[in-house]
């Protein structure tokens, strides 16, 4: 044999022994995670093979994913009354031994407030049956495998309150956010909520699961869990939203229709309608007629403005709030700041009302923010024609927007979770191309806008208002209408089919 025939014979053999190396690694990695994800997405080219098992070994390593249950015990929730929070054994002493016997496990991460604040409405509905319902948030388990999650959360908000204040970093950042459909993508998320199947093993596998991010359902599956239901979130389909193994649970027909687009099985979906707080829900005639009554009435129009978990868009706020200065000064405008449990924000606003010499209160305690609702549904105005209110503390941060919705004329904010809540609103420039479908989904059933990127398309609705109350009241009575067809019934329904109260094929 000639030396250029064995050159050849020599690069033949390592190009076989490459190629098979990377599919027997990604087979590996694919049994180890006990997820069928190729079940749903189809089966990968190498080349897809290669970036999956790249991108794994990048994020955690070669290391097979713990299965070994990460002891936990609980504790009452201090903030919700009935609800059981989780927490690693050994890490606080007023916790109790874990008693899982007939619960459901409502499990979550703190991704933003969005994810959370689903979780929180979810767990509403089954406290609201007489079931007890664990919060179990995997980012406040303290673990390696948190820590992997804590990593992940901090580079997602510090890139979404770059990009808000930087157009060229908007435009990058939109198209990674929007584009997720891709399967590799997918892939990759199972493998690595692989790892997460210990900070799950600690409860009986036939305890039901509902699940606000897709990590928790795919541990879930991973770990073996029989009843495994995915609250699949946003308005526009991407293959990491589905959980295989899972009933993934829809909030609207666009997205249903691009899932089955997309390849996945009729059967392991289904539409239920929007997550909103059973308070919400259960006050929803009188809560709409009391805004149609002030609209008709031309009160001053009462608007909240709540920023995201990420704490982004102090710029578009801002500039907001000094477009609204003459209406705020005249009373013809009310205004609601919730900043959040972030200072940055926070200080921005205080500063920019000092600035305008706006006088304003602020609210720092739970407790205030009801006894502000008490306020208004006495149908009293509020002391200041705005009120920012700031927390320290991260509940009261999310909690606050859903109680002032009840009370407030149109809610201001990017379109995420919030653009699904039954309140007139006004979709503010988006955090990620993926919420611009959201806006969308609220524009067209009629409870709120498309989205205004910029401040001056806000303020003609603003002039709209208050020319007339016929765009407030439409919005109001779309709500009335929509929830006599249950659209705003989904953690009602996914609970049911947690508790076998409903089937769930």
């Amino acid at each position: 044999m000639g030396l250029g025939a064995l050159i050849a014979l020599q690069y033949k053999l390592f190009v076989i022994i490459w190629f098979e190396g990377i599919s027997v690694a990604y087979a590996r990695l694919i049994a180890a995670a006990n997820l069928d994800v190729d079940s749903i997405h189809g089966k990968p080219s190498w080349w897809a093979k290669f970036k999956v098992v790249m991108v794994y070994t990048i994020n955690v390593g070669s290391m097979k994913p713990p299965v070994d249950a990460l002891p936990l015990v609980e504790e009452a929730s201090p903030h919700v009354r009935g609800l059981v929070t989780t927490w690693r054994e050994g890490k606080n002493a007023s916790a109790e031994d874990l008693k899982p016997d007939g619960a459901i496990v409502v499990g979550t991460i703190r991704m933003g407030y969005g994810h959370h604040r689903i979780a929180y409405a979810t767990t509403s509905w089954a406290l609201g049956m007489g079931k007890k319902t664990y919060f179990h948030d995997l980012l406040g388990l303290d673990s390696e495998e948190a820590g992997l999650i804590k990593t992940i959360d901090k580079f997602y908000s510090q890139i979404s309150r770059i990009q808000a204040e930087f157009r060229a970093i908007e435009l990058i950042w939109g198209y990674l956010t929007a584009n997720g459909a891709n399967a590799d993508l997918a892939r990759q998320f199972a493998l690595v909520s692989a790892h997460f199947q210990t900070l799950m093993a600690g409860f009986p596998r036939d305890t039901p699961i509902i699940s606000t991010f897709p990590y928790v359902g795919l541990a879930a599956v991973a770990c073996g869990f029989t009843k495994v239901i995915n609250l699949v979130f946003d308005n526009h389909a991407q293959s990491f939203h589905i959980v295989p193994g899972a009933i993934n649970l829809i909030q609207g027909p666009t997205m249903y229709h691009e899932f089955l687009r997309m390849g996945v099985n009729p059967k392991d979906l289904k539409i239920v309608g929007h997550w909103i707080p059973k308070d919400m829900v259960d006050n929803l005639t009188y809560d709409c007629n009391a805004r149609k009554e002030r609209a008709l009435a031309k009160k001053p129009t009462r608007v909240l403005c709540s920023v995201g978990g990420a704490g982004a868009q102090k710029t578009f706020v801002c500039s907001l709030i000094k477009s609204m200065a003459e209406r705020i000064k005249k009373g013809t405008c009310q205004l609601l700041l919730n900043a959040g449990d972030h200072t940055h924000m926070h200080e921005a606003f205080a500063a920019c009302l000092d600035e305008l010499q706006i006088p304003y209160d602020t609210v720092d305690t739970l407790q205030g923010v009801h006894d502000f609702c008490e306020r208004m549904r006495s149908k009293l105005e509020p002391k200041n024609t705005v009120t920012i209110f700031a927390f320290t503390v991260y509940f009261p941060a999310v909690a606050t927007t859903d109680i002032l919705c009840r009370v407030s004329d149109v809610l201001a904010c990017k379109p995420g979770e919030l653009a699904f809540y039954p309140v007139p609103k006004l979709m503010l420039r988006r955090v990620g191309d993926h919420e611009y479908y959201s806006a969308l989904r609220c524009s067209e059933v009629g409870d709120g806008t498309m989205e205004l990127r910029e401040v001056e398309e806000v303020i003609t609705y603003l002039d709209i208002f208050d020319a007339a109350p016929d765009c407030l009241v439409s919005m109001n009575d779309a709500i009335l209408a929509n929830a006599k067809i249950g659209m705003y019934d989904g953690c009602k329904v996914a609970v049911e089919m947690a508790t076998g109260a409903r089937p769930i094929r």
